[in-house]
């Protein structure tokens, strides 16, 4: 099955995530495409790219509920 999961980087104590398309049973920073990211640092700054978010979940993505939240924040989806 394929996920619109969190992907950390960024430095110790200083995390970044981008929000990427991967299957389910693939590690972490293994992944199909990015659609966004989230910066928890800058005031939990989140930005996507709504047309290929909105895509990819047309397609069948399951968005976690870290991510549903995220996207639910930045107006993408209800």
């Amino acid at each position: 099955m394929v996920r619109m999961r969190l992907s950390r980087f960024g430095a110790k104590k200083q995390p970044f995530y981008r929000v990427v398309i991967a299957d389910q049973r693939s590690p972490r920073n293994d992944f199909i495409d990015q659609v966004g990211y989230y910066n928890p640092l800058n005031g939990g700054e989140v930005k996507f790219d709504v047309e290929k978010a909105k895509q990819w979940i047309a397609n069948g993505a399951q968005p976690t509920e870290t991510v549903k939240a995220l996207l639910k924040k930045a107006g993408v989806t209800e």
